[in-house]
C-alpha cells in the first residue's frame, strides 16, 4: 500500500514542517509537479520548495486516498493554516495567478484553504518516482 504510506508521510512531513522529510520521500531523482509545468526533481530543489511551509502557522491537514495499484495510486488533500508572513501570502498570490486581494496595511493576513488531488507512482521501496499534484486555493472567506 505505497499511496497510503506516503500520504500518511505527507500529513506527517506538512504538519511538522519538516523539508528534508518531504525530500527524502523521493528516490535520488524522484519527481515532485507542484504545477502541470514546474518539477521538482532533486532532493535539494524539493526540500527548497517545501522551505515555503515554514511560513505557514495553525496547519490542518486531511487526505483520502481515492484509488490505488501496487505501485501507485490517487488521494485527495484539503489543507488549511493561517499565513505567517506577507512574504508566503505574495508567494500563494503569484502561484494561484491572481494576483494579491485588496488589502490595507493594517488587515491580518487571512488563513488559506488549499484543496487538492495527487497522483503518485512507488518503487518497491516505496519512495516516490513521480509525484504529480493538482490544487486550488482561496483565502478563507472573513
Amino acid at each position: 500500500m505505497p499511496i497510503h504510506a506516503f500520504m500518511s508521510a505527507y500529513k506527517r512531513v506538512w504538519l511538522e514542517q519538516d523539508s528534508e522529510g518531504f525530500a527524502g520521500l523521493f528516490t535520488e531523482n524522484g519527481q515532485y509537479w507542484n504545477t502541470p509545468f514546474q518539477c521538482q526533481d532533486t532532493f535539494e530543489l524539493r526540500k527548497t520548495y517545501w522551505d515555503r511551509i515554514k511560513l505557514q502557522q495553525s496547519i490542518s491537514h486531511e487526505n483520502e486516498v481515492l484509488a490505488e495499484t501496487p505501485n501507485g495510486g490517487i488521494a485527495h488533500w484539503h489543507v488549511e493554516y493561517q499565513v505567517a508572513s506577507e512574504e508566503l501570502f505574495e508567494i500563494w498570490a503569484k502561484s494561484t495567478g491572481t494576483g494579491l486581494p485588496d488589502r490595507r496595511p493594517d488587515d491580518p493576513l487571512p488563513r488559506m484553504i488549499l484543496d487538492g488531488t495527487l497522483v503518485g507512482q512507488f518503487n518497491h521501496a516505496g519512495l516516490a518516482t513521480n509525484v504529480r499534484i493538482w490544487w486550488h486555493s482561496m483565502a478563507q472567506p472573513g
